[in-house]
């Protein structure tokens, strides 16, 4: 069955390059991206599992972790993490599951029989302390994906779980968001008392909330 959004993210207890892992205890009450992979040894995820070592300061700076999934074991994650290091310059500095007999690509439906019936895609979820699922994106195995772009999502994620704004199109952070409808102009004054912008009666601009 399809993991859908508010979802709670399946918990699983896997074999990792750090040791087994509880997924639920291992990350505790920070957010997580738990992101599959097809295939070791596969020149797509070696590009992409050195660009997210690369970036996992950005990540823990959000109180992220990131944890990586391929349906091979461990060992054959260990003799792939040097590749990694050789090509793009980073070393494995997060998890990367085992999973040989798919119990967790089948928990996270992440294997797709019209694309391949062996193989993960290339799924993301994006989980919060409260064990519901944020986020999903699923990406065909022939595209690497954004990480500066999930990076991007977060930081509106996390902004719209504390304050009653939602992010506009191509939205980075600092920059100004929407006052969601649901909130009239009298509890707007109270939430935002510099003000905003009016575009339409529906669409308020205000500066982000700190």
């Amino acid at each position: 069955m399809a993991i859908r959004l508010g979802d709670e993210a399946p918990d699983f207890t896997a074999d990792s390059t750090e040791g087994p892992i509880s997924f639920h205890e291992w990350k505790g009450d920070s957010w997580a991206v738990l992101f599959s992979h097809p295939k070791d040894f596969t020149p797509v995820c070696t590009t992409e599992l050195g660009r997210v070592a690369s970036l996992k300061p950005e990540f823990d700076k959000r109180n992220t972790k990131v944890v990586g999934l391929s349906v091979d074991g461990v060992a054959d994650h260990e003799r792939w993490s040097q590749d990694i290091t050789d090509v793009t310059g980073s070393s494995l500095n997060f998890p990367l599951l085992a999973d040989p007999e798919r119990k967790v690509a089948d928990l996270y439906d992440m294997i797709h029989p019209n694309a391949n019936d062996t193989l993960t895609v290339r799924s993301v979820f994006v989980v919060g302390p409260d064990n519901k699922v944020k986020l999903t994106l699923t990406y065909p195995a022939s595209t690497g994906r954004n990480f500066d772009e999930l990076l991007r999502v977060i930081d509106s994620l996390q902004l719209t779980a504390k304050h009653k704004v939602a992010t506009p199109a191509d939205w980075k952070d600092g920059e100004d968001v929407i006052i969601v409808p649901a909130v009239s102009d009298e509890d707007a004054k109270q939430a935002f008392p510099d003000g905003w912008e009016t575009k339409k009666p529906y669409l308020r601009l205000v500066k982000q909330p700190s």
